[in-house]
């Protein structure tokens, strides 16, 4: 039996874990041995300390140990995977899942569910109707055997030891610290065995790190234990101080990469879709040069083959594929309504935390995980940072199932919304990639 009082005050004092003392602490912790008041101080000591690079690794690593894992020997086509740190209107795995599959890789997406004001990939697809985001470990291995795709719900079999890690962090306040979050993203990408591995680190009100500084040092951290695993790594910095494309909202935002998929979309999240999928398709090979797999996406996208892909992958799930011909056939609330501006000027603000709250307060999303999920609820945002509107110009919509939900509504959006009335540039920030 490990002596956890003694790890606890080593880390106290900011020392180094051996990977066996780290296995062991895990495992003990797993079997009950060691009390959650007890990892829980540990924990906290890990907020206020840190922890190395091989210290982090090692704790990756257990935790992929804690369950089961997959490896893809019978594929003949590279495996791929993409995590986004969360935000507000992100529904890029949509969109870059078919399109990563029809250009040949084998692309096993494991999303998670919204909770507070970021959206969660399960809850948008489960607007599709039909669409079963659960599936058995075989069946998924099966379907992407067969059409290079799945966007399916963390599997119980995969670290389960992340699983009550976090929730322990969740109610004692050791949330928020690099390597912590490092090892619970990591270790996730890791058990889905996937040998590329795209991450997209969000920047600004809506996301998790507020600043490029900490999204950076977060960048890093992830990269380093993906490089250290033996699986290719980048990470690309993106900007959410305001929402991603236009939709916020679950029904809403299927239909918006379903735009996308036939050239329709909002142009800033092409150009994420773009620079992931670009990024990818270099480290795996299948396109020599990151500017020739922007060109294969470009291609994809304009014949037509993106969007048959995800048709196959809604059919394939259960789902109703007649979605990507009809995307008009998705839930729609009964009150819609413009939100307009009340004075001339150029758009200073439009902050994605508080259109994310409006949205939630909705029923777009929840606040526990019991909460109930209105597929058909949102906002759209029609004015970006930078844009000139004039008096009564709508800034955004309201899809609402009731008018005292869209008033409520509303009032967030007056909090979200800033009119300059001088000129004030594009919020457009360039990507980093962090390798």
């Amino acid at each position: 039996m490990i002596n956890v009082v003694e790890l606890i005050e080593r880390k106290k004092r900011g020392q180094a874990l051996a990977p066996d003392e780290l296995r062991a602490l895990l495992g003990g912790f797993l079997s009950r041995e060691v009390p959650d008041y007890q990892m829980a101080a540990w924990l906290m000591a890990v907020v206020w300390r840190g922890m190395t690079d091989e210290e982090t690794l090692a704790l990756t690593e257990a935790m992929v140990a804690s369950g089961a894992t997959m490896d893809w020997p019978e594929l003949d086509r590279p495996t791929v995977d993409k995590h986004s740190t969360g935000g507000v209107g992100d529904k890029t795995s949509i969109v870059l899942v078919p399109l990563m599959a029809a250009a040949g890789a084998a692309f096993v997406k494991m999303s998670g569910r919204g909770l507070g004001h970021t959206g969660g990939t399960l809850d948008k697809l489960e607007a599709i109707p039909g669409f079963q985001c659960e599936l058995p470990l075989e069946q998924m291995r099966a379907q992407v055997a067969r059409i290079g795709c799945a966007l399916v719900g963390q599997s119980p079999e995969l670290v389960p030891g992340d699983k009550q890690v976090y929730a322990l962090r969740d109610v004692t306040g050791t949330v928020d610290s690099v390597p912590l979050i490092a090892s619970s993203i990591m270790s996730k990408k890791l058990a889905a065995g996937a040998r590329s591995i795209v991450l997209d680190v969000k920047i600004g009100s809506g996301a998790f790190m507020q600043t490029r500084e900490d999204a950076r040092i977060l960048a890093n951290a992830l990269v380093r234990i993906g490089n250290q695993a033996g699986r290719q790594t980048r990470a690309v910095l993106s900007a959410m101080h305001q929402p991603l494309g236009r939709a916020v909202g679950n029904a809403l935002e299927v239909r918006e990469a379903i735009d996308t998929l036939r050239g329709d979309g909002p142009a800033d999240l092409w150009a994420l879709t773009l620079e992931l999928g670009a990024q990818l398709l270099e480290m795996t090979g299948l396109a020599p040069s990151r500017a020739e797999g922007e060109q294969m996406l470009i291609r994809l996208r304009d014949s037509g083959a993106g969007a048959a892909k995800l048709a196959e992958l809604i059919a394939a799930q259960g789902g109703d594929a007649r979605v990507v011909e009809a995307p008009e056939t998705l839930a729609a609330a009964p009150v819609v309504r413009p939100f307009a501006a009340d004075a001339d000027g150029w758009v200073a603000a439009a902050d994605a935390r508080t259109i994310g709250d409006a949205a939630l307060g909705l029923g777009a999303g929840r606040m526990t995980k019991a909460d109930a999920v209105d597929p058909a609820v949102g906002v759209e945002v029609l004015a970006r940072i930078g844009d000139r509107v004039t008096a009564g110009q709508p800034l955004a919509t309201v899809h609402a199932r009731t008018d005292e939900a869209a008033d409520a509504a509303f009032a967030r959006l007056r909090a979200a919304f800033r009119l300059s009335p001088e000129s004030v540039p594009a919020a457009d920030e360039p990507f980093e990639i962090v390798r």
